[in-house]
């Protein structure tokens, strides 16, 4: 028994979904290249003198540091007994600085550093002597006193 085959149909080649692939790679490729930045846009700035016309006020800014112990260091120098809540030497010098900051035209700022196991009565009666020496600006620090 013999089949009758259909005759055999030329290929065609079907042009709408290729249009499709070729537009959504063209749309692709606009939006990804738009997020690279060009190398022109870098803004790299040459080593150079860099001038400023105005003097930027530095602040003059000193750490006193307060240990576990109640000991209280100021540049390297004990100030007062551990065992007195008075620090009339540290009052003394707080108020030198703060006179030679002003006339400098600085503000004086005073960070206190404080070991973890120091006492918080210490620690006050240093704020307390930063405020009878005049010193507004008195900050805390979180890290090791360089």
């Amino acid at each position: 028994m013999k089949t009758s085959t259909p005759p055999a149909d030329d290929p065609e080649l079907q042009i709408a979904p290729l249009i499709d692939c070729v537009f959504q790679l063209l749309i692709f490729f606009m939006v990804s290249a738009s997020l690279v930045k060009s190398e022109g846009d870098l803004g790299i700035k040459l080593p150079g003198m860099n001038q400023t016309p105005t003097q930027v006020d530095m602040p003059d800014e000193q750490i006193i540091e307060v240990r576990s112990t109640g000991q209280v260091f100021l540049n390297g120098r004990e100030f007062g007994d551990p065992r007195r809540s008075e620090l009339p030497d540290l009052i003394q010098t707080l108020v030198r600085y703060r006179l030679a900051s002003n006339s400098s035209k600085n503000k004086p700022m005073i960070t206190v550093w404080a070991e973890d196991r120091t006492r918080h009565q210490r620690v006050i009666d240093v704020l307390d002597a930063c405020s009878a020496a005049g010193i507004e600006y008195v900050t805390f620090s979180g890290s090791s006193p360089q």
